[in-house]
């Protein structure tokens, strides 16, 4: 198969040399993605400075002949040149390098050298400048050079030469109306995409590397609406589907289950049950995310759904990323409904070939009404005959295909299940617009009452004795903790305190304590071993890693250690955080750092300390971080935003969300000829 856009001569080549796969690791198989292969950053070689004017630290491009070069051997070989022009001499210097590059250095040869000046011992030079030969007078380039996203093997030249070709073989049409175009004040799409390929030299080399230059807005408009059009399709692809309406039954298992819990229902934990209740007596399929903070009670709610599946006499099933997440689902789960007679099934990777075969046996007959479990509900041979509604916890660790998966797992597929997802982080008004605009969404905003916010202090390494003295004096009154490490082992590569260390150290500085060790390289059956033990009030410090970071849930915990919590992400600080304060005791979570702080750490540090308000915490996440990591998406497969910025074009979502309605409903050729051109068959994942 010929790529488009590539001739025969050239995919032989490409194959021959290896490129082939290596085009395609930067998605370079098709003209029009040789368009979009935009520059990372420019490089201004339209003037010359003399070498007298250089100054270290600045990019800068010159001229002369090449008066000296040879391959020094003090130490690690390096090839050195000396380039003079009138007003001086300057040393380029290569670390790396090949026999044609000391070919192409020899004196008497006229060079241009491009690249950022440093200070040496010999005067200024630069190290592995970009050069080649000119002829004296040579014309200097009339525009800013572009420098693209490449990888090993595939020139810069190359790139620019395939863009050129692409540039003038391809007649760029415009899948936007003229009329959204001066809506918007929206540049045509071929100026743009020339414009930024080959800029004017007086253009703003930093606006445009930074993607803060007008030409730039078409783009990422572009890119903004092609997504929103592909959500928008996939809501209404989603509304045609049929699925087996739910509504309450009278004196139903829902109504008994509330009936019979110990606590009763914070404001926001009725208000999102009552809108779930709403979706799930609809004949179309419920596709909704339930948010709540760390402790907000998202379980009950989950609960309340998969009973309500229940009485109308079908199954439900919950699903969580690891087996200690999942196993204190189903303990809690089962202690609410066993009593009210019905049957939960559990199936993990850890139970015996028996367990397990009856488990599935159970399900598939129908005598179980509930299955909880990991990733083992959806492998082969799990059947839900009567799946009504599929329950995702912490649905961000799953691929996009998992969470299918599990909704295909039942039923003859005549009707989809009902979808509930569940995340304890937060999700940021930016991000949910432009990357779950197909949801509905629900927020549990309050915490049960009697919680008090966790206190945070940042204490240095140096004052580890003081932090000791504290989980004695925690302990003393009949509490218990938990101090969490990056590593399970120790590591040369990082500097930080492994658990078996911890372990062996915390054992030795607290003699009097009972101290257990939780991490994911032990068996299944000793980590359940030990939290029940710990749940138990039988160890009073828990050595773990993050192993803990989500579902634990010990309300005599008050006390949360984080050794090296400079090395954690922002998300993981705050759902380790999200481990104590889970009773009506104060909490205090101590964050141990080593000094001295890198910038982006001390940026984690100081916003975790700030506040203990999950969305401020996602928003200043979604910064640092990107929406990739925070939402899964990368393992999910679904395209991410290649060229926006979801805090700085905030509004430019806004404007194509909106612009979206009006290409749906009065441009539809336009609108699927769009997300063909920006998404292709990668949209459809968008739907999922």
């Amino acid at each position: 198969m010929i790529r488009a856009g590539v001739t025969v001569s050239e995919q032989v080549k490409d194959k021959a040399s290896g490129w082939s796969a290596r085009l395609a690791k930067l998605g370079l198989r098709s003209d029009w993605d040789y368009l979009l292969h935009l520059p990372l950053r420019y490089e201004d070689e339209t003037q010359l400075t003399p070498i007298t004017r250089l100054r270290p630290g600045v990019d800068a491009q010159v001229e002369g002949e090449v008066i000296a070069c040879e391959v020094t051997r003090r130490g690690r070989p390096q090839l050195v040149a000396r380039l003079a022009d009138a007003s001086g001499e300057l040393t380029l210097r290569f670390i790396h390098f090949y026999p044609s590059q000391q070919k192409q250095l020899h004196p008497g040869r006229r060079l241009r050298a491009y690249g950022q000046v440093r200070g040496g011992l010999l005067g200024v030079e630069m190290i592995h400048p970009r050069v080649h030969p000119v002829e004296a007078g040579e014309a200097l380039p009339q525009q800013l050079t572009p420098i693209y996203p490449t990888t090993a093997g595939i020139p810069q030249a190359w790139l620019r030469k395939r863009i050129e070709r692409a540039l003038r073989d391809v007649r760029i049409t415009d899948t936007l109306p003229p009329e959204v175009c001066a809506r918007w004040k929206l540049p045509p799409l071929d100026a743009a995409l020339h414009g930024l390929h080959h800029p004017p030299p007086d253009a703003d080399a930093a606006a445009l590397s930074e993607h803060r230059h007008p030409l730039w807005t078409r783009i990422k408009f572009d890119e903004l609406l092609a997504q929103q059009l592909s959500l928008r399709e996939a809501r209404r692809a989603r509304a045609q589907q049929t699925a087996l309406p739910l509504p309450a039954q009278h004196a139903g298992l829902s109504a008994r289950l509330l009936a019979a819990l110990p606590f009763k229902l914070t404001g926001a934990q009725r208000r999102v049950w009552s809108e779930i209740e709403a979706d799930l007596a609809a004949a179309q399929p419920m596709h909704r995310l339930l948010q709540g903070d760390v402790g907000s009670g998202k379980t009950v709610v989950a609960a309340l759904a998969a009973a309500r599946a229940i009485e109308c006499g079908y199954q439900a099933a919950l699903m969580a990323p690891t087996e200690i997440l999942a196993e204190q689902h189903f303990r809690r789960v089962a202690q609410w409904l066993e009593p009210l007679g019905v049957q939960v099934a559990w199936l993990a990777g850890k139970l015996k070939p028996k367990d397990k075969r009856a488990a599935v046996a159970a399900l598939a007959e129908g005598s179980a009404q509930l299955a909880v479990g990991t990733h083992a509900l959806i492998q082969e041979g799990v059947a839900l005959p009567r799946l009504a509604l599929a329950i995702v916890d912490e649905q961000h660790r799953f691929g996009v295909l998992q969470r299918l998966r599990l909704r295909e797992g039942g039923g003859d597929g005549a009707a989809a299940p009902h979808l509930l997802m569940l995340s304890a982080t937060p999700i940021p008004r930016t991000l949910a617009m432009t990357y779950l605009a197909d949801l509905d969404v629900s927020v549990i905003d309050e915490l049960p009452p009697g919680r008090r916010p966790v206190r945070t202090k940042l204490i240095a390494n140096a004052r580890r004795e003081e932090v000791l003295a504290r989980v004695r004096a925690d302990v003393a009154r009949g509490r218990q903790c938990y101090w969490v490490c990056p590593l399970v082992e120790e590591s040369d590569e990082v500097e930080a305190t492994a658990a078996t260390q911890m372990f062996e150290g915390t054992r030795a500085a607290l003699p009097e304590l009972r101290v257990g060790l939780l991490h994911g390289q032990l068996p299944p059956a000793e980590k359940t071993a030990t939290m029940q033990r710990f749940a138990a009030g039988e160890i009073d410090v828990l050595v773990a890693t993050t192993v803990i970071e989500v579902g634990v849930d010990v309300p005599n915990a008050t006390l949360m250690v984080i050794e090296h919590a400079e090395r954690f992400g922002l998300a993981q600080l705050h759902q380790l955080r999200g481990r104590v304060g889970r009773g009506a005791e104060q909490s205090v979570c101590v964050l141990l750092y080593e000094a001295p702080l890198s910038e982006a750490a001390r940026e984690r540090l100081r916003a975790i300390y700030e506040t203990t308000d999950g969305f401020e915490i996602a928003r200043r996440d979604l910064q640092l971080r990107g929406p990739g990591e925070f939402l899964g998406q990368r393992q999910a497969g679904a395209p991410l935003l290649r060229f926006a910025d979801l805090e700085l074009d905030a509004a430019w979502a806004e404007a194509a969300r909106t612009a979206a309605v009006e290409l749906a409903e009065h441009h539809p050729a336009a609108a699927r000829a769009h997300v063909g051109r920006w998404l292709g068959a990668r949209g459809a994942l968008l739907a999922v």
